[in-house]
């Protein structure tokens, strides 16, 4: 989950009484400190905790003391399964779901945005350009493309469905190819057509897989 940011919130993280002991940041506190910074996993998780039956509240993106409470609680359990059987954060909670821990025998959807930060943006656009129309992208184009690229975020965003039962299944669905998206855009310019036909687009495109 192909992130943003968020609010200092990992800060009211409480130790463990294990931490309190050794003065030493647990591989737990350190997974709950990345999920705090990243609405997008904040999200995915909620949905996850709310489906195997730990978190009662609204879907949020918001490190919220409810979701820190859920996931203590998931945490404790799923350290007294793994005594006898060693068993993953993640794959713990898709088994809950998959056990019917949220009593309602549905699927859980998990969607993963992609958030280009301006750099990599701007890197994604020059080597479009280039790759199109054979030069170096301008300031303009730049602040064109990636403002595209932004815009675009919630489409090209890849959902994954959790489903239930003994047969439990994953499925994930792709999104728009935001890469795809640039080079349909600006191939579709007056200057990315006449380029086509000095062969830069075709040989992007066959580089791709796409030749046509």
């Amino acid at each position: 989950m192909p992130v943003g940011s968020s609010s200092s919130v990992a800060k009211i993280t409480p130790r463990t009484p294990e931490e309190q002991q050794s003065g030493s940041q647990s591989d737990y506190t350190q997974f709950l400190s990345v999920v705090a910074k990243s609405p997008a996993l904040i999200t995915g998780y909620s949905k996850l905790l709310k489906a195997a039956g730990y978190y009662k509240g609204k879907i949020t993106d918001k490190y919220t003391p409810a979701l820190q409470n859920a996931f203590t609680r998931a945490e404790e359990d799923r350290l007294s399964i793994s005594a006898v059987r060693p068993i993953g954060r993640d794959e713990f909670l898709q088994e809950t779901v998959s056990l019917g821990g949220d009593g309602t025998g549905g699927p859980t959807t998990v969607t993963n945005v992609t958030k280009y930060k301006p750099e990599a943006a701007r890197q994604l656009v020059d080597s479009i350009i280039k790759d199109t129309l054979g030069r170096k992208a301008t300031a303009a184009e730049i602040k064109k493309y990636s403002a595209m690229l932004k815009g675009i975020e919630g489409k090209a965003a890849s959902t994954t469905t959790y489903g239930k039962g003994a047969n439990q299944t994953q499925t994930t669905m792709a999104g728009l190819n935001e890469q795809q998206y640039l080079v349909d855009q600006i191939s579709g310019t007056d200057e990315g057509k006449a380029n086509q036909v000095l062969g830069f687009y075709e040989t992007f495109m066959n580089a791709l897989g796409g030749g046509r």
